[in-house]
């Protein structure tokens, strides 16, 4: 006799089903009779596969022996804990996945002392896909020096694309790599530990590395590294490069400045961010012709003469950021310059700058493409400015204001102003009220869109500033019942991080309480 249903092997559906007839069981859908998936060709599960996340992708590898042959045979990007161990498993993992074309070998913190070596590398290296592999990420691999570097150059002669950080080799490991790789074409070098003590000099370092000619490299990237100018040489031997990136670096960069825009004429994009750079500098920035994206980012001793040189004479600018750092050396001289020589102007952003209506006038009339603006911290940004923009500024599409004294008076400007505007973001803008922004949202239709911070909204004067307080005293409360519900620690292994986390709760409570006020008596 056969066996009752309920008794049967079932693929049972958590969740909250109807009970059925016979009493609380839940609802249990009988296994299919035949797996459909393995009617799917090859090529359309890669396509799924393609569509994962990692994590997915390789929790689906192990459901079957076709799935984990076809995952492999297709997976084009692979990351690898690069740890010692890795050089001996290297030949099989690279046998399993032979299309891989995106390699990224990782160490995590802490482990430095164990990452790959200059032997497991050779090992790496001999297993490598090199007909193939286009791009190579290497972080965190503290025990690689530049023989290791070399070897793992010498199995990539293909590759376009190089991303280090965190390691240790210098920067002669470089010469082998561009040596190695002809076709490298994008160059990123992150907070190296193998630079040596520039000690601001460029000219003994030029003599000690020389750099082959790069004539592939189109875009380089040197971020917080306390002796970048030793990459300089590399830099200027680079005749064809777009794009340079320098984030964080120490060192005076004037005099190299003038070094690369003398060898690179051609660069089109240029980032300068937190350096020792100055009018000096800019000036030398100015003979790129070309240039159409400058981002200048907490440069201090950079004034309105930079401005103007660059404004003067890079007739394509297309971006310009400029992050004054509250400093005032950036105004409307820099400004009205930019209008005047760069009519093709369509981003600006100015953080920490402020400028006038005088300024953003000549913005409006001469730089009749302008389609984004960012005015963030601006103290001189007030209605006369906002009024001008949306007089002006017929082809401005995104508007974004934080921490400006704008009031509803000239955000009302917006309603007939500025006919192509499509998007407005508000942040601390305390004189700006939801009711001006609710009108703006009925009047400019559907397809406009316009926000508003909310939280420090809550602080601006008149009228909503009890509402404020209240809502502020809401939030403490609810907080202050949530950490009473957390689970205290059960043993004495538990009691050091419940301490460390105690505190950090009393540090959040100081700020809300210094934020919104104490909380109402219960």
């Amino acid at each position: 006799m056969a066996p009752p249903r309920a008794q049967r092997t079932m693929l049972v559906v958590a969740g909250d089903a109807p009970p059925t007839a016979g009493g609380g069981a839940r609802f249990a859908a009988p296994p299919p009779e035949r797996d459909h998936t393995q009617d799917l060709p090859d090529e359309i599960l890669s396509l799924v596969f393609a569509s994962l996340t990692p994590t997915d992708r390789n929790a689906c590898s192990l459901t079957c022996a076709r799935w984990k042959e076809v995952d492999a045979s297709t997976r084009h990007r692979l990351s690898l804990d690069a740890r010692a161990a890795l050089g001996y498993a290297a030949q099989g993992i690279f046998a399993r996945f032979t299309a891989v074309s995106k390699l990224a070998l990782r160490c995590a913190r802490g482990s430095g002392t164990d990452s790959l070596s200059d032997d497991g590398a050779r090992q790496v290296a001999a297993a490598l896909p090199s007909a193939r592999l286009a791009r190579l990420k290497l972080r965190g691999l503290r025990q690689l020096s530049d023989d290791g570097l070399a070897s793992l150059a010498g199995a990539t002669p293909v590759i376009r694309k190089l991303s280090v950080a965190s390691c240790s080799f210098g920067p002669k490991a470089f010469v082998a790599v561009l040596r190695s790789c002809p076709l490298l074409e994008d160059l990123s070098v992150k907070r190296l530990r193998g630079l040596p003590d520039t000690a601001g000099a460029t000219t003994a370092i030029t003599e000690e590395i020389l750099f082959p000619p790069a004539s592939s490299l189109r875009s380089v990237c040197l971020k917080d590294l306390y002796s970048a100018l030793c990459f300089v040489p590399l830099v200027a031997s680079s005749p064809n490069l777009r794009s340079l990136k320098i984030l964080r670096c120490s060192g005076c960069w004037d005099l190299p400045l003038e070094v690369i825009a003398a060898r690179v004429p051609g660069l089109v994009e240029l980032h300068l961010e937190k350096l020792q750079v100055g009018d000096r500098g800019l000036s030398a920035v100015s003979a790129c012709a070309n240039l159409e994206v400058l981002f200048l980012v907490k440069t201090p001793e950079c004034t309105d003469a930079g401005i103007i040189s660059v404004a003067e004479k890079c007739h394509k600018l297309r971006k310009l950021h400029i992050d004054g750092w509250r400093t005032n050396r950036i105004g409307d001289h820099g400004l009205m310059a930019v209008a005047r020589g760069c009519s093709d102007l369509q981003e600006l952003v100015l953080i920490g700058v402020n400028p006038t209506v005088q300024s953003l006038r000549m913005l409006g009339e001469h730089c009749r493409s302008l389609e984004r603006l960012a005015l963030c911290g601006c103290e001189t940004v007030g209605d006369p400015e906002i009024i001008c923009l949306a007089e002006r500024c017929a082809a401005l599409k995104k508007l974004c204001i934080k921490g400006c004294p704008v009031s509803d008076r000239g955000m009302w400007a917006l309603n007939g102003g500025c006919p192509s505007l499509v998007k407005v973001k508000l942040k601390r803008c305390r004189g700006v009220s939801y009711e001006c922004i609710e009108n703006l949202k009925v009047v400019r239709g559907g397809s406009f869109s316009i926000s508003l911070d909310i939280v420090l909204e809550r602080d601006a004067g008149g009228a909503i500033e009890n509402g404020g307080q209240e809502a502020g005293q809401v939030q403490i409360t609810e907080l202050t019942d949530q950490m009473a519900a957390m689970d205290l620690p059960t043993n004495a292994s538990n009691a050091q991080s419940s301490a460390q986390a105690s505190s950090r709760m009393r540090s959040v409570m100081s700020a809300l309480r210094r934020r919104f006020g104490n909380p109402p008596a219960l």
